[in-house]
């Protein structure tokens, strides 16, 4: 088994940009463009862990905005994927995306029951982040 060892990967014809092939050889993938950009695992009150975060913001119940230390190129053209742990027995619940507060340093989310108005802190959250960077 051979094993390579390097400290930075670049394109040879643009540097930014290194294809990969999929199973079969018939496919290739954006490595860049695959790579998650952001992701962060958090409690209503405290980040336990996270990748190219910068801040968190309570701005009340079930209501939080994530900061990114990198910008993405556009705050429309990125991806965000969320789940939430509810409270135990309840059921229904989401944590979502507030598409209208999406900016290319910060994204807000609403934890609370599905279908209404309502928010509420869910004990668990999720964050993954995908697009490319500014």
């Amino acid at each position: 088994m051979s094993e390579i060892l390097v400290n930075k990967l670049t394109g040879t014809s643009t540097a930014g940009s290194i294809l990969v092939t999929g199973e079969g050889n018939s496919t290739t993938t954006n490595l860049q463009q695959g790579l998650t950009k952001a992701w962060v695992y958090c409690t209503p009150s405290a980040i336990g862990d996270s990748h190219n975060h910068s801040s968190f913001t309570d701005n009340g119940t079930g209501d939080h905005t994530l900061g990114l230390t990198n910008a993405m190129a556009s705050a429309v053209n990125y991806t965000t994927m969320t789940t939430g742990f509810p409270q135990p027995a309840s059921y229904n619940r989401a944590l979502t995306p507030m598409g209208n507060d999406k900016t290319t340093t910060a994204t807000r989310y609403k934890g609370g029951p599905l279908h209404t108005a309502g928010t509420e802190d869910l004990p668990g959250n999720m964050f993954v982040i995908n697009g490319d960077l500014a």
